[in-house]
């Protein structure tokens, strides 16, 4: 198993250290649960290289979410994306089971900018997710985000998430794609998914991206693991890799219900994940000891 989907600070956070000895106690609780690699993979808005990316991106939304994306940018964007990745780097070179990556976030019409920006880092393994559409983070329980879903229509929203998605896979600056249908985070789906589970499925097979199998959906409202099943058989069946997945922000949640994920997979009739590094993927065993190549003493 892997755990390809961490972040070393709390979202309340804002200025943070980077501490070996975090990311080797993140190693330690992974290993207890039978995960034999992490990747590290805080959100680029974490960081101030992000700045230049998103300068402008919510001018012309309503002044309201505008103002609160602007406050969240301000509180976030304050560490520094080179630290973070020599201290990554550092935790590999000192043999534990690290990869380096990073969770890139949507950001509509620049992820050209986002690919440019990333190409000087040695990540192994980039995961591309959609938080906001528009400047509505429709995932967070701000109340003023969360006024939105009861005004809106549920399959104009799964609409504009896929198309986000598509874009997302296409760019060429993810390798993974982090909780896939995280549209639903919130308990709002549409009644006939199937649809946009094969619009979903479609955009990581024909951009040949890994999808993420992650437990972090049975901590939401939508207590269901991402992705759905129907959504997780139609990624099988088009040939998508699979990565595995916590999204913990903190190290109580590190490997997060393995054991689930690992029988939801073996039910499913998987039984291989696909391993970064480089940015390059390899199929290894779902129940491996330790991922091909990558097997420290």
């Amino acid at each position: 198993m892997l755990d390809y989907h961490l972040h070393l600070w709390d979202h309340k956070d804002a200025d943070v250290s980077l501490r070996l000895e975090q990311i080797a106690a993140y190693c330690e609780r992974a290993a207890a649960a039978g995960v034999v690699e992490i990747a590290l993979t805080e959100h680029l808005f974490r960081f101030v290289q992000s700045e230049p990316i998103v300068a402008g991106l919510f001018d012309d939304e309503p002044a309201p979410l505008r103002a609160s994306m602007r406050a969240y940018w301000d509180h976030h964007a304050r560490n520094d994306l080179d630290a973070y990745v020599e201290t990554a780097v550092s935790a590999k070179a000192a043999g534990l089971p690290v990869v380096v990556g990073l969770e890139v976030d949507h950001y509509r019409g620049r992820m050209d900018k986002v690919a440019e920006l990333l190409a000087g880092y040695p990540f192994d393994v980039l995961l591309g997710s959609v938080h906001w559409l528009g400047a509505w983070r429709f995932d967070d329980g701000d109340p003023l985000h969360l006024a939105e879903w009861p005004v809106r229509r549920v399959d104009a929203c799964w609409d504009a998430y896929t198309e986000a998605i598509a874009e997302m896979a296409g760019s060429g600056a993810c390798d993974v794609l982090a909780h896939p249908d995280l549209a639903k985070v919130m308990g709002y789906s549409p009644d006939h998914p199937e649809e946009w589970w094969d619009r979903l499925a479609e955009a990581a097979a024909s951009s040949g991206v890994a999808a993420e199998v992650s437990s972090a959906g049975w901590r939401k409202p939508c207590d269901e693991q991402y992705p759905a099943s129907g959504l997780l058989e139609r990624f099988r069946a088009r040939g998508v890799g699979f990565t595995t997945a916590s999204d913990a922000h903190g190290e109580s949640k590190v490997a997060d219900r393995a054991d689930d994920l690992r029988a939801l997979l073996e039910s499913s009739g998987i039984d291989r994940l696909v391993a970064f590094e480089a940015r390059r993927g390899r199929s290894v065993p779902l129940t491996e000891a330790a991922p091909a190549g990558k097997r420290r003493e």
